[in-house]
């Protein structure tokens, strides 16, 4: 890869002070990772330059038709200083099914993981060193073919950013979420399992009602039925049953509409791990209701990258509101979180061999 250091650099203690404010995708690295792609010559060699301003011509296919994908994980400091990526083959692999829907080149798993490696270990700084915290790791990817005709790109972009990150939610507080009647997500057929921009700029006006219902977050439902529970704003949801060791955590199946989470598929482990019984299934609205009001679900939780496990306390939508055990983070929910993010940070043994060390 071609190295190009940033001669603006920020010194230590200027780093340190904007690690330590926290917050998310507030501040940025040093450096980026830049990558052309052409349908005549294929991938080019990957670039590390300073982290700046990009220039694109305004008939760039990108703006005009959205030809556009990407990925979000996360480096962690462990308790010997090193650092570590939690499951990034598997964002190597999500990406380069996301590019396939989108009619985008597919990025070589070890092609990205070096560009991944290479900006983690120049800015390796950056790297908070909190339980909770880490380094929010961007790869995106654009068409860049100029030109207005409708039709796959034949030039493309692949970029890589990274930021400090604090807690996305706060984890000792349950939000509050909309169940949206009115927009839908994804259907069949399109690109639900896909994580590209269009998906999240569609939803951004059902965030909008879910605010003004004084919500923090948009629950979607399936586009067919306009029953069955999908996700909450961009993350997966979880559904406790039961308490204690007999406890089941259940989460809706994937059917083509999901985006396929990676912390969703961490936690199916994990809570395995921790004695209880899982199920994949189909989840109505009616289940929902049903269910916390008669006491069968103890406790709901929402799972992504950003904001690693979140509890989930009260839910309001046109049918109605209802409350979650006593509207706090659930013990499970919490215990999950904790034993997830102790592997993420070295400090809970990593049996699934989840966490690869950026050398």
């Amino acid at each position: 890869m071609k190295i190009t250091l940033n001669p603006l650099a920020k010194d230590e203690a200027t780093r340190n002070a904007l690690v330590a404010e926290g917050g998310f995708g507030k501040y940025y690295t040093d450096h980026m990772v830049w990558c052309e792609w052409s349908e005549k010559d294929g991938w080019a060699e990957p670039e590390l330059i300073p982290y700046g301003p990009i220039t694109l011509d305004p008939a760039t296919a990108v703006f005009h038709y959205g030809q556009e994908i990407f990925e979000g994980m996360k480096a962690y400091r462990q308790p010997d200083g090193s650092i570590e990526l939690f499951r990034p083959r598997e964002n190597a692999k999500r990406f380069a099914n996301s590019a396939k829907r989108l009619a985008l080149p597919e990025m070589p798993v070890e092609l990205f993981m070096e560009t991944v490696e290479t900006l983690v270990k120049q800015d390796n700084g950056w790297v908070p060193n909190k339980v909770g915290e880490s380094l929010y790791i961007r790869p995106f990817m654009i068409a860049t073919e100029v030109g207005l005709g409708v039709r796959p790109t034949n030039k493309a972009t692949y970029l890589l950013i990274a930021t400090p990150a604090g807690a996305y939610f706060d984890p000792s507080k349950a939000v509050s979420v909309w169940i949206s009647t009115e927009y839908v997500r994804a259907a069949q057929g399109g690109t639900g399992e896909a994580k590209c921009g269009g998906n999240y700029a569609a939803s951004l006006v059902a965030q909008k009602a879910a605010s003004k219902e004084g919500c923090d977050q948009v629950v979607w439902i399936d586009a067919k039925e306009r029953k069955w529970v999908e996700e909450m704003g961009g993350m997966n949801l979880y559904f406790v049953k039961g308490k204690g060791a007999g406890a089941t955590v259940i989460t809706p199946k994937l059917t083509g509409t999901l985006l396929p989470g990676i912390t969703r598929d961490s936690i199916l482990s994990v809570a395995v791990d921790l004695g209880y019984k899982v199920e994949e299934v189909m989840l109505s609205i009616d289940d929902w209701r049903e269910g916390v009001t008669n006491g069968e679900i103890t406790e709901i939780f929402a799972c992504g990258t950003a904001a690693v496990v979140s509890p989930v306390g009260q839910a309001k939508s046109a049918m109605g509101t209802w409350v979650t055990g006593d509207g706090q983070p659930g013990p499970i929910t919490m215990q999950i979180r904790n034993h997830l993010l102790g592997i993420q940070h070295g400090t809970v043994e990593d049996k699934h061999n989840w966490m690869s060390a950026v050398k």
